[in-house]
């Protein structure tokens, strides 16, 4: 399975991007892995987010944070081209909410 992550760091007010690839690179230097062995790494830790989120469990990194399933209602929406009513089903979306170091490091 091929998923694509991208990790978005704000510098500044000028919006800079970190890639997966930029990510894989960095935990290789830290931890002094293989790239090879630091993208398995990295695609580890997502795809075991991703299979916890999907049986609806919550996800909690100490300090980083907590990645959940929210549930969004259903709702009646405006098509914006034409500005007629639609029905917009009930669904489930993820959500993170920032620990408490984390926001700390960003202030």
């Amino acid at each position: 399975m091929t998923v694509t992550y991208g990790v978005h760091i704000a510098k500044n007010d000028a919006e800079a991007h970190m890639t997966k690839q930029e990510l894989i690179e960095k935990v290789a230097m830290g931890a002094d892995l293989s790239k090879k062995k630091a993208g398995d790494a990295v695609n580890s830790v997502f795809d075991s987010i991703k299979l916890g989120l999907e049986k609806g469990d919550k996800v909690t990194m100490v300090g980083f944070g907590t990645f959940s399933v929210a549930k969004r209602a259903a709702r009646t929406g405006l098509n914006p081209a034409t500005g007629e009513k639609i029905q917009i089903p009930a669904t489930k979306v993820p959500k993170f909410k920032a620990g408490k170091k984390l926001k700390e490091a960003v202030k």
